[in-house]
């Protein structure tokens, strides 16, 4: 007994965005719906633009036969296996994104199938075949994935980071005010370190393996504007400078203000901040600040929310804060590592290699030639500092609004996770410098179309995650109907109705 199914007339769409540019796309009208099959490319040259028509010609004919004005009922599906069936939905929504932030304008497909993938099977290259079979691309071998790994970053990433800076622009309004900037180290899983992968401090506790430290600048919202790699035994202090002075040549970013974690804090930091006519606002290391800050803090009843200023040498301001929240977390954190040291010491497993001031360890003593002991008086000196944050800062705006902006800094920390978690950037498998920094490259353009179809959502009335959103597309499918004849066509499934708000959303933006 046969199947009926329809094909609709498919159509070759011109669409205008926002920004001026042109998306081609490949149109299914169904009823009165239009649901966007496939987009070709984006341009806003007119002489580009007519190729990508011809493309869009090209792949209608080719993917879907003939045009169709009318319904044509499929009667038999005889012919049709499991293999015929392959995902379309990466293509419907994560293509217009990639167009639309202006990537096509690289010219490569099998980028545009790694940062993709990136998204959608988020792990080894071997992924990345897992992604090209099931949406029914050719087979690419990955020695060939390898190769062109080879020169991502050398041959694009200049452009990329164009591109990327100027759509970050567009959506932060045309201006950028304020950046964000910090570091997270990456791991490789190898233990043969060379001039780049090598072991250094690690923030996740991997000192044994080798690695590279990621530094990432970030606007508003966490809007990505660029990144840089350094060698894995860097001081993150020396890398401030010169990703701004980078940044600074390399597009008209101007002098927004720069916010940074205490790690970043170093005199020679400020004085080039300041020789630059950059405004800061810093985490400032209040224990190191001198005897009279000391005098400051423990000289005061402190309630919650409140704020001191101080008056720096430099002209700075140092901007003292307490809560009650960091008060009972700082708390918790000292009596949970005098706990721990306690534990070390009475089964004897603490030697002098142990007195250092690394974490909870400030805290040991040495009595005498061979035995260590916990320093109490000095454990109990330092509750005073219970519930204490500073921050440096040259801006004139105000305490509460300085520190709201220090706050901020949890942006780019969610960036850092989205990317460790949802894109897997980590650990990396590469030993090759060229294809560590096309992995990482590969990773920034997707957590750019992350960040904007974070957007999206959030300007809808879709009340749902990025991840949900990736879960529901990799479930699009499209059947293809091999005919006796040697012809075939196609046909898509009904949409659920979050798969089809979902493509609303992204085609209507």
């Amino acid at each position: 007994m046969g199947v009926s199914a329809y094909i609709y007339w498919m159509f070759v769409r011109q669409k205008i965005n926002k920004s001026g540019s042109v998306s081609v796309q490949i149109v299914q009208k169904v009823g009165r719906i239009n649901r966007v099959v496939k987009t070709i490319g984006c341009s806003t040259d007119s002489v580009e633009i007519e190729k990508l028509v011809s493309q869009a010609q090209y792949e209608k004919e080719r993917i879907y036969g003939p045009t169709l004005f009318d319904p044509l009922p499929v009667e038999d599906l005889k012919n049709v296996t499991n293999d015929c069936i392959r995902v379309i939905g990466p293509d419907l929504v994560f293509s217009e994104l990639y167009s639309r932030i202006g990537f096509d304008a690289i010219g490569e497909p099998l980028l545009r199938s790694l940062v993709i993938s990136r998204l959608t099977h988020p792990g080894s290259k071997l992924k990345l075949s897992e992604y090209l079979s099931v949406t029914g691309r050719d087979s690419i071998s990955v020695y060939s994935i390898y190769r062109f790994l080879d020169k991502i970053s050398d041959r694009y990433k200049t452009q990329i980071e164009h591109l990327s800076f100027a759509y970050t622009k567009q959506v932060l309004g045309g201006e950028i005010s304020i950046v964000f900037y910090d570091m997270t180290t990456i791991y490789f899983e190898s233990s043969q370190p060379d001039e780049l992968r090598i072991p250094g401090f690690s923030k996740e506790g991997k000192h044994h393996l080798p690695q590279i430290f990621l530094g990432l600048l970030v606007g508003c919202n966490g809007y990505p504007i660029g990144y840089d790699i350094f060698e894995g035994n860097i001081y993150e202090g020396h890398t401030l400078i010169p990703i701004l002075e980078r940044f600074e040549k390399q597009f008209s970013i101007g002098h927004p203000i720069v916010v940074a974690d205490a790690g970043l804090l170093s005199k020679g930091n400020i004085e080039e901040l300041t020789k630059r006519a950059y405004k800061f606002i810093l985490g400032a290391r209040v224990k190191n600040e001198g005897s009279e800050i000391a005098k400051i803090i423990e000289g005061r009843k402190w309630a919650n929310g409140d704020m001191v200023e101080y008056l720096k040498p430099d002209g700075s301001r140092l901007i003292i804060e307490y809560t009650e929240s960091r008060a009972k977390k700082d708390e918790f954190n000292r009596t949970r590592g005098i706990r721990k040291l306690e534990k070390q010491v009475n089964k004897g497993k603490l030697t002098k290699s142990n007195l250092n001031n690394r974490g909870y360890n400030k805290y040991l003593r040495l009595d005498g030639d061979l035995t260590i002991s916990i320093d109490y008086q000095k454990y109990d000196n330092d509750r005073k500092w219970d519930g204490i944050k500073g921050y440096i800062t040259n801006t004139d705006l105000p305490s509460d609004l300085v520190v709201t902006r220090y706050r901020d800094l949890w942006q780019i920390e969610r960036a850092f996770r989205i990317s460790k978690t949802d894109l897997q950037i980590r650990p990396v498998y590469h030993r090759r410098k060229d294809r560590i920094e096309s992995h990482i490259c590969i990773s920034f353009m997707a957590y750019l179309i992350y960040k904007e179809l974070e957007r999206l959502l959030l300007g809808s009335n879709l009340k749902t995650s990025v991840e949900k959103v990736i879960e529901q597309v990799n479930k699009i499918y499209e059947i293809i109907i091999p005919g006796d004849d040697g012809s075939y066509s196609t046909f898509r499934p009904h949409n659920n109705p979050l798969q089809q708000k979902i493509i609303e959303i992204i085609s209507s933006s």
